[in-house]
């Protein structure tokens, strides 16, 4: 091989590994960002249904994925209206001063066939703080929805345990015995890509 051909090739090498890259647009309509915290002596569960963003998968190396997702605070459903008022008051998530939650990964480590662990920046109630979830592709297929045709999705889901007071959100746990709201939450992300069939 001649030195120049050497050197074509090596130029031409990140455009190929780019190009296993795929592009999805995170559909708000199918993702979800579910959680659940400890009440009194139980468990109260509910979701955000706003998440939007953009995922980026290369499907034989998950190294070179990537996730940023943004959640309106807004969007929250506890299925108990009054709940609801008291969490997205400045008491809880303070939407009016704080309307988004925003994740953006800085690194994806392969764990198995389709699975891994994500790492990256999770900004809540106005603080960033490093954090890393476990993941599973549930799937790649051809868009099924009645406005779907030429398209694919992909499905994740993901989980993660956090501390509200680490963000700051702190209401009730200086009560006696801890309050009746734990700090650890449980988030089940739930999450659908879509992109055209010949796009990146």
């Amino acid at each position: 091989m001649t030195p120049r051909r050497l050197l074509l090739l090596l130029l031409l090498l990140p455009a190929a590994a780019l190009a296993q890259v795929e592009t999805y647009a995170i559909d708000h309509e199918h993702s979800f960002a579910n959680w659940a915290i400890r009440h009194t002596v139980s468990k109260t569960s509910g979701t955000f249904s706003d998440v939007t963003g953009t995922v980026r998968v290369d499907r034989a190396d998950l190294a070179n994925s990537s996730v940023d997702a943004t959640i309106k605070v807004l969007s929250l459903n506890s299925s108990h209206r009054a709940r609801d008022v008291h969490v997205l008051s400045a008491e809880f998530l303070d939407f009016l001063k704080y309307p988004e939650m925003r994740f953006v990964s800085t690194a994806v480590k392969a764990t198995g066939p389709g699975a891994g662990v994500v790492y990256g920046k999770l900004t809540l109630h106005g603080t960033t703080r490093e954090i890393q979830f476990p993941f599973k592709v549930l799937g790649f297929g051809p868009d099924t929805t009645p406005m779907g045709a030429g398209k694919v999705r992909i499905g994740f889901e993901g989980r993660a345990t956090l501390k509200r007071s680490d963000y700051g959100i702190s209401w009730g746990l200086g009560f006696p015995g801890g309050g009746p709201l734990g700090d650890e939450m449980e988030i089940t992300l739930l999450i659908e890509g879509v992109r055209p069939a010949n796009g990146k």
